[in-house]
């Protein structure tokens, strides 16, 4: 898989993760592991419907 997501993409989606896990054990509720997938794409720096949409935020190397 090829990085499709830049450095800022993939600092968003990490608070973001954490944002929903966080509210999802304040509401004692399993939907907050719907926080691990923003969590996932980040640390892999690869995103699906990205691949899908042909986006790409990473930086061109060179």
């Amino acid at each position: 898989m090829k990085c499709n997501m830049g450095k800022t993409d993939r600092t968003i989606r990490v608070f973001i993760g954490l944002v929903i896990i966080a509210v999802g054990a304040y509401m004692k509720s399993w939907l907050g592991a719907i926080g691990l997938l923003p969590i996932f794409t980040a640390a892999t720096g690869w995103c699906g419907l990205y691949k899908v949409f042909g986006i790409s935020t990473c930086k061109p190397k060179g």
